[in-house]
């Protein structure tokens, strides 16, 4: 049966990269209907026909989110040759796509709600769940290079994720404040001192 009424005269896909932005920029609460509308260009009416709700937006900037800006970081993580590479590069790609001019700074998943009120209670259980996704993808990295041979057996490599992922998210907020990429480099350079540390047998 062919649809019925009228067709959306606005491209979804562009629409919802630009309300990305606006979240990534504001905050889930502090983006209210009209600035998402603006931004996207269209009316309310249409976002709720094309998203359903200003929440269902929001989850569906957050999956874009990660779609175009985790593989610049998660990619370095992967494909390094050993622990070290993996973590020192998450550092420094972060340091790059957290400082890019023309975008927001920072990390959406990590400043766009930490607060929960009654009204934000699932987005921020869903952004916790998405940090917490990062910190099993560091750790299975590092119990990969566990298992290389490349980390010795002793190695809390959970406890080791947990720091270097506090580190990149202190750098996010850092990088809201305006913290130059070198600042953010720097910060990287100075969490990478602490490896020999905190991996000795």
């Amino acid at each position: 049966m062919a649809e019925r009424g009228r067709p959306r005269s606005f491209d979804r896909d562009a629409a919802l990269r630009r309300a990305m932005e606006v979240f990534w920029t504001k905050g889930y609460e502090g983006a209210s209907i009209s600035d998402l509308t603006e931004a996207m260009g269209i009316g309310s009416p249409s976002l709720y026909a094309a998203f359903g709700s200003k929440e269902a937006l929001f989850r569906e900037a957050i999956e874009l989110y990660g779609r175009i800006e985790g593989p610049e970081i998660w990619d370095v993580v992967e494909n390094a040759p050993d622990a070290r590479a993996a973590v020192e590069g998450f550092l420094t790609a972060t340091a790059h796509s957290f400082s890019r001019p023309g975008k927001p700074r920072g990390c959406m998943v990590v400043l766009s709600q930490l607060n929960t009120t009654e009204a934000s209670a699932s987005v921020c259980a869903a952004l916790r769940e998405n940090r917490a996704q990062g910190q099993s993808g560091l750790e299975a990295r590092l119990r990969r290079a566990v298992g290389d041979g490349d980390l010795p057996p002793s190695v809390d490599f959970a406890a080791l994720a947990a720091f270097y992922l506090t580190v990149q998210q202190g750098m996010s907020i850092q990088a809201r404040d305006g913290a130059s990429e070198d600042r953010l480099l720097a910060v990287a350079k100075g969490a990478m001192a602490a490896w020999g540390p905190l991996t000795a047998p």
